[in-house]
């Protein structure tokens, strides 16, 4: 077991599911390229390009951007990393809007026959989806210091070594 995690890097639960990732994109692949090579090459092409070249940019502008601007702490609080509680509802919202943009923006031909709703509730129920998802996140990061401050008042309770207390 050591062999193998000094050699790779991790546990073998982890190879494995890395194999096995692989594989299930691979097949897609396979499956998606012998129906329509050409658009799939197409579109993998482009949204690489697009990536890399627009999008990356971006969002890494606006990461640090939130770096900056939210970077101000009180000294005597405890420090709780608050950026991955942005980062997750943005990327998670960002998602979201990448897949359904058509839907949300209203740029689509609505689907009545598939889905039996208007093109007008996809925005709202974008919306909410976000903004549940940044409550949560708030949630998680409240609980986060909160945790973090009863541990801090806990540790402050506790006499000191070598004030006559047993270590």
């Amino acid at each position: 077991m050591t062999r193998i995690v000094r050699w790779y890097g991790s546990g073998p639960l982890h190879l494995l599911v890395l194999i096995a990732s692989f594989a299930l994109t691979g097949y897609a692949m396979l499956r998606l390229f012998s129906v329509q090579p050409w658009e799939a090459a197409i579109w993998f092409v482009g949204a690489a390009i697009l990536h890399d070249l627009i999008l990356l940019p971006l969002y890494s502008l606006a990461d640090l951007s939130a770096l900056s601007v939210l970077r101000h702490r009180a000294a005597d609080g405890p420090r709780v990393p608050w950026i991955n509680h942005l980062r997750v509802p943005v990327f998670l919202s960002g998602l979201l809007l990448l897949v359904w943009f058509p839907l949300v923006l209203r740029l689509a031909v609505p689907y009545p026959g598939d889905t039996a709703l208007s093109d007008s509730v996809y925005l709202g129920r974008w919306l909410a989806i976000t903004g549940m998802l940044f409550a949560a996140s708030a949630v998680a990061f409240a609980m986060r210091l909160r945790r973090l401050r009863r541990a801090g008042r806990s540790d402050k309770n506790r006499p000191a070594a070598g004030h006559g207390a047993a270590p």
